[in-house]
């Protein structure tokens, strides 16, 4: 019973739905490393996916632990989320610099991008690009990381101004 009021939970009210909530829910540790919520949070993050929604990771509670702030977003980058909670203006930088996609990530991206779409116009399915096999997945993939990428520069831009 308490898995199916959870799963509803992440999907109708994931914005008032933290992870101390999740943890009275299913009497366990709120340890660094979330194992007793990972099951749940990939279930949350399933019915995200399968809905097309975007899904931000819970807030970290502890203001005056930068590294295991820093830690829990590479945490849930690592398992999916596309985000964070943020409870404090302090942990914006760290987020931001965690979840947004990299110069490495954005260059391998486009790289995978070319190379897929001139393998595509010679009638070919897969390409291997520095030794790695790129099927249409992985090109979704970069296009997403691309376009994240692209919202980012005009968001940039735009507070900049």
């Amino acid at each position: 019973m308490t898995s199916c009021r959870i799963y509803q939970k992440c999907i109708q009210r994931s914005d008032s739905y933290c992870h101390s909530d999740l943890a009275k829910d299913l009497h366990c540790a709120h340890t660094a490393l979330r194992l007793p919520m990972v099951t749940s949070l990939g279930l949350c993050l399933l019915a995200a996916r399968a809905y097309n929604l975007a899904i931000l990771d819970g807030v970290y509670l502890d203001l005056n632990d930068d590294a295991g702030f820093e830690a829990s977003c590479v945490q849930g980058l690592e398992l999916g989320f596309d985000g964070k909670t943020l409870i404090h203006p302090k942990t914006i930088d760290a987020a931001n610099r965690v979840f947004a996609p990299s110069e490495k990530e954005i260059a391998w991206s486009q790289k995978i991008i070319a190379a897929h779409a001139e393998a595509a116009a010679e009638g070919k399915g897969v390409v291997v690009v520095d030794g790695k096999l790129v099927e249409n997945l992985h090109v979704e993939n970069a296009k997403r990381i691309v376009r994240l990428a692209d919202q980012i520069a005009v968001l940039s831009a735009d507070l900049s101004k």
